[in-house]
């Protein structure tokens, strides 16, 4: 058990060791909902929330459940399976009480059932041995994290919008570079803190 305070893995989830900037991980969501701020808005506080609630269950489900009976190899299955019936419980939330917000975020909705951030979060949690406070801190600050970067890029989406750029930079590719960007920009704030 690394003897890190879960305030320090708060933030250096949030801004060291971002899991789009640092990890590279859930991308596709982030460059394919990025266009609009309040989609992107949409999508980024659905994922911090199924990272927080999903990262805790997952913590319990492995020590509780998988460590006793010495099922942990089975926990990719078991974390996906978690996941997929949390963000599957979101959704119906959704449908029925943020209709619009459930039908702006279409298809990337049940997404993130796939996203790749939430099932590393979970893996992270395993292999760095993370108690369950630092778990916790861990999944709230690794979606803020994540609500960051995708915030961060819609607001830019959507300055850029205007611009005059030639025809071969528009949509995918200057998303591409400008997370490039903003990826070497969080790079200075890995002297602050590291937890990996």
């Amino acid at each position: 058990m690394p003897n890190i305070h879960p305030l320090v893995i708060f933030f250096a989830s949030i801004f060291t060791s971002n899991m789009v900037f640092s990890n590279f991980l859930g991308m596709c969501s982030f460059i394919s909902v990025s266009k609009e701020i309040p989609t992107a808005a949409g999508l980024g506080i659905a994922v911090t929330f199924v990272l927080s609630i999903t990262t805790v269950l997952n913590y319990l489900v492995y020590h509780y459940i998988m460590v006793p009976f010495g099922l942990e190899y089975l926990q990719y299955i078991v974390f996906i399976l978690v996941i997929a019936a949390f963000v599957q419980l979101l959704e119906m939330i959704m449908e029925r009480y943020m209709e619009q917000l459930y039908y702006a975020l279409g298809i990337f909705l049940p997404l993130i059932t796939v996203n790749c951030a939430i099932l590393g979060v979970s893996l992270f949690m395993v292999i760095r041995n993370y108690t369950f406070m630092q778990s916790l801190f861990f999944g709230v600050g690794s979606g803020l994290g994540w609500l960051l970067a995708i915030l961060s890029m819609a607001g830019i989406r959507s300055r850029i919008k205007e611009a005059n750029l030639p025809a071969g930079l528009r949509g995918p590719g200057i998303t591409l570079i400008i997370t490039g960007i903003m990826a070497m920009a969080f790079i200075g704030f890995s002297g602050i803190v590291q937890i990996s």
